[in-house]
């Protein structure tokens, strides 16, 4: 019987576990909703490993998961920086993610928000909580063929969002470090600054890595339109939020819809009800703006994509441990 450990497991997530092992009648799996830091030395009794982070995996995590015999590190996520890969190779263990458990549920999610942008429904959301029911000139909307959109990062996510976009009719700008030809009848590619100036939504879908680490600030911001708006469905560091703040604040750019930001880990996924955000000032400067909208980086969050990082990460394991290669071993 070959048993695997999985860390931070919500409850929607047990579902899927539960028909894995169904499917897999030599595999037990045992699950906590506790993150590895606090876990690792569960992995004692355990053959494999299956993780998610909202918090860099402690520096020690790794030297104890050798010790305890453990030869790989599966993230269900895509993003991986919140393991340091090159510690977990100098501790034997083979790094895997989930780089496309569903590009659809992003894209849809930031489809949804670049329409909410451009119908303004953060100005109508204010106004009607506080029992205003007027409309004013500057909130009229542009319809979404009239609209030109564009989408920094055009890989799985970004991509699927584009072919979401061009459908719609909308004018659909890219830019990529690594254009694909078979996207080139979908969008146009272009520079950054380019695709900043004339976009009247800009939607972010970059990895988190050195090149994307506070890819938009103060001067990028000051390329876009002043009626443009943002959206970040990818991870908070690649936009500096400071700068954001301000230009938010001062019209520089209209408005933001943010499922990640910087320092989102204390706060995302918890009850803030009675606490507040305090100790996090820039997130409670972003919250108590009537131009932004914010999502607990749920992005992802469809019943497919959830079946898919289970499956994927547990299967890798598998493959691992049978002493075959996975393909989403990060290298």
């Amino acid at each position: 019987m070959t048993k695997i450990l999985m860390t931070s497991v919500r409850d929607d997530e047990q579902p899927a576990i539960k028909e894995f092992m169904k499917n897999h009648n030599d595999v037990e799996i045992e699950t906590t909703p506790q993150l590895i830091n606090e876990a690792v030395d569960l992995t004692a009794d355990v053959d494999g490993l299956v993780i998610q982070q909202r918090t860099p995996v402690a520096p020690d995590v790794y030297a104890k998961l050798r010790a305890n015999g453990i030869k790989q590190l599966a993230t269900r996520t895509a993003g991986v920086d919140m393991v340091d890969v090159a510690a977990a190779r100098q501790n034997g263990l083979i790094v895997t993610n989930v780089p496309a458990y569903s590009p659809r549920s992003v894209a849809e999610h930031a489809l949804m928000q670049i329409f909410r942008l451009l119908r303004k429904s953060y100005r109508f959301d204010t106004q009607v909580a506080n029992n205003d029911y007027r409309w004013f000139s500057d909130e009229q909307a542009l319809e979404i063929h009239t609209a030109t959109i564009g989408i920094i990062g055009v890989g799985r996510i970004g991509g699927t969002l584009a072919k979401l976009l061009k459908a719609l009719g909308a004018t659909v700008l890219g830019f990529d470090t690594k254009p694909r030809d078979e996207m080139k009848n979908i969008v146009e590619y272009t520079t950054k600054e380019d695709l900043l100036r004339r976009s009247d939504v800009v939607t972010l879908h970059v990895d988190l890595n050195p090149t994307s680490e506070g890819l938009l600030t103060a001067k990028d911001f000051q390329l876009m339109k002043p009626t443009a708006g943002l959206v970040n469905a990818s991870r908070g560091p690649v936009v500096k939020t400071a700068d954001l703040i301000t230009a938010l604040k001062n019209g520089t750019i209209a408005a933001a819809a943010l499922d990640t930001v910087e320092g989102e880990g204390p706060v995302f996924q918890t009850d803030r009800r009675k606490t507040g955000l305090a100790d996090v000032p820039q997130i409670q400067e972003l919250h108590d703006m009537d131009n932004v909208i914010l999502t607990p980086h749920i992005a992802f969050f469809t019943n497919l994509a959830v079946k898919n990082m289970v499956d994927i990460s547990l299967n890798d394991v598998l493959l691992i441990l049978n002493g075959k290669p996975s393909p989403h071993e990060i290298k």
